[in-house]
């Protein structure tokens, strides 16, 4: 029997008789981070790393929850577990099971791109790689962080000086906090949606140091704040809460970003291509590095990502889940 299958219910270890970010109520799951896609409530009970617990049980609530550092080994039933950095977001994890010395590792998701916020993707040995593909088309190559952080904060520049207030749409958790490191707050005042500012908060508890900013809730006045740039999640751009702004340009961050179509029907000002996944490179760069031969592809272009993969030499194949999270969001 291997140590990880494939279920109604989730990725199922029956040595250890736990899930990996199921997607229905178990008695027992692993969480690979807090996004809502991976972290969901209704289950007996939890496992997250430290760095992802807090995130969890703001989305949660209050809910028996363990936690464990990267690199430290559990033994759950006939099961080893450890949980490795997967550089997605702040406290994301790659599970790695073992069992009667096959090797299993569940990614969840991952970027392989050191965004100086989460701790770094690192690759971990196994005979089986269980790999997202959000991005898995050769279309998608990221440019290097620096230059889209310059990017922005010239749009965010040109705004201020023409009297405009800039709005940049980024998901809540993750993509935010990333961008915030990446502001230059000489050009004006930050100021975040609720939704963002009540993360923050969150991991400022942590001790993540991220840069000052000003929640923008029902009773800020905006003229109080000239050249600011506001960040809020996509749902929110062209919401009363932001009409009340007056003058402003609108702008999308997201790996989406690279595909005209998708541009074009965000109706934003502009875009920014900067993702918390791997594009085209980093999926095959963090595949090869794992050693495995078997690959199993979940969430994205799965069928063309693993018929690539079958083409260079892996055994690849299709999973089924219900995984789609951040970006897969704001595609749609």
């Amino acid at each position: 029997m291997s140590a990880l299958t494939f279920t109604p219910s989730g990725i199922y270890c029956p040595a250890g008789d736990f899930y990996i970010d199921p997607w229905r109520p178990v008695e027992r799951a692993l969480i690979t981070h807090g996004h809502a896609d991976h972290a969901r409530s209704g289950m007996g009970a939890y496992l997250a790393s430290d760095l992802a617990a807090p995130v969890m049980r703001h989305r949660l609530g209050d809910f028996p929850i363990e936690t464990v550092g990267y690199g430290e080994v559990r033994q759950i039933g006939g099961a080893r577990v450890s949980f490795h950095p997967a550089g997605h977001v702040p406290g994301s994890a790659q599970i790695r099971v073992e069992v009667a010395g096959e090797v299993w590792v569940a990614s969840g998701d991952y970027k392989v791109v050191d965004d100086g916020l989460s701790t770094p993707f690192e690759p971990v040995p196994c005979h089986h790689f269980i790999t997202e593909s959000t991005f898995g088309l050769p279309v998608f190559r990221w440019q290097k962080q620096r230059d889209v952080a310059a990017q922005i904060n010239a749009w965010w520049a040109s705004c201020a000086a023409a009297g405009k207030t800039a709005f940049l749409g980024c998901y809540a958790l993750g993509k935010a906090q990333r961008l915030l490191t990446l502001l230059d707050p000489q050009i004006g005042p930050i100021l975040t949606h609720t939704a963002i500012e009540n993360t923050n908060a969150v991991m400022r508890t942590q001790g993540i140091a991220l840069p000052d900013t000003v929640q923008a809730g029902p009773d800020l006045t905006p003229k109080d704040h000239p050249g600011a740039l506001v960040l809020a999640p996509p749902s929110a751009l062209d919401s009363a809460w932001a009409r009340k702004f007056g003058a402003r340009e609108t702008a999308f961050a997201s790996g989406w970003m690279a595909l005209r179509g998708i541009r074009r029907r965000r109706s934003g000002d502009r875009g920014f291509v900067i993702s918390d996944h791997a594009d085209w490179t980093g999926l095959i760069d963090a595949i090869t590095r794992t050693g495995a031969e078997n690959i199993y592809v979940t969430h994205g272009y799965t069928d063309i990502f693993a018929r690539y993969l079958n083409e260079q030499g892996w055994n690849a194949q299709v999973v089924p889940t219900e995984f789609g999270g951040d970006e897969a969001e704001d595609a749609a």
